[in-house]
């Protein structure tokens, strides 16, 4: 499949079920680690394997790095060759909370070297909602040979923000909600706050309150006064949900690029 949009509609997906797609219910719950597995096992989209941000999508945490340090892509390549994606796979990943954890995923192939990826629209609830089928059935594990090609100059380090912290050339984009960015509240990390000249775009800006994609125009406009800055870091908490502001700027036509140890390996070194 060629030309395939970031985000495709459950419509979309109902009718290409039986061709070379292969689907990832990515959900999860910061606040329940076990929860996502746990609504997987009960009910998904027929055919939809299972990634845990935690366990796959993520390696072991430790004192630098942040709380969600980038999964080892050797092993990454293993979980995704078992689910029988290949180069020429496309894969359609879901969540049930706004592409928080659906676009990590898309965010992480894309970063191995896989292009073909999208998000479903609205999630699992508008797969739901739309009466398509869903099951309890886990399918088998596959065989496939999926070999990763590191995109490297997608992602950054803590060094090099810092580096870049007084060119004019770069924007630092903090991606947390409004309150968490200005220090008012900081349910998880040990110091509030952001990192110093960064700004501001709240990631639940990207989709409306049902987790539907807003239009590449608003996702424009929404960027329109840093869209010419040459180069633009995104970051959040912990290098997960920058990932759907990632998704923003890929749908309005901007590059940007990872931070991924983000506030929480930022602070880490206060």
């Amino acid at each position: 499949m060629q030309n395939i949009p970031d985000v495709v509609s459950v419509q979309w997906l109902y009718e290409h079920l039986d061709q070379q797609v292969i689907i990832v219910d990515c959900r999860f719950s910061l606040a329940d680690s076990h929860l996502g597995q746990q609504q997987y096992q009960k009910s998904h989209i027929i055919g939809a394997y299972y990634l845990d941000l935690n366990r796959d999508l993520s390696s072991p945490v430790e004192k630098h790095g942040g709380r969600h340090p980038l999964p080892d892509p050797t092993e990454l390549a293993k979980k995704l060759a078992a689910m029988g994606i290949t180069s020429n796979t496309l894969v359609v990943a879901y969540d049930d909370s706004r592409f928080a954890f659906a676009a990590r995923l898309w965010w992480l192939l894309r970063y191995l070297g896989h292009q073909q990826v999208a998000i479903l629209d609205g999630g699992f609830a508008a797969w739901q909602n739309a009466g398509y089928p869903v099951t309890d059935v886990i399918p088998p594990p596959q065989m496939a040979n999926f070999l990763p090609q590191l995109q490297t100059e997608s992602v950054v380090d803590m060094a090099y923000v810092k580096n870049c912290q007084d060119s004019l050339d770069v924007v630092l984009v903090d991606s947390r909600e409004g309150d968490r960015y200005r220090g008012e509240r900081e349910p998880i990390d040990k110091i509030a706050g952001h990192i110093p000249g960064a700004v501001n775009y709240p990631w639940q800006e990207v989709t409306d309150e049902l987790g539907y994609l807003r239009s590449p125009e608003e996702q424009r406009q929404r960027w329109e006064n840093i869209a010419v800055s040459p180069e633009i870091l995104v970051y959040c908490g912990s290098g997960v949900t920058a990932c759907v502001n990632l998704l923003s700027l890929k749908v309005a036509g901007i590059q940007g690029k990872l931070y991924a140890g983000s506030w929480s390996d930022w602070c880490s070194y206060l």
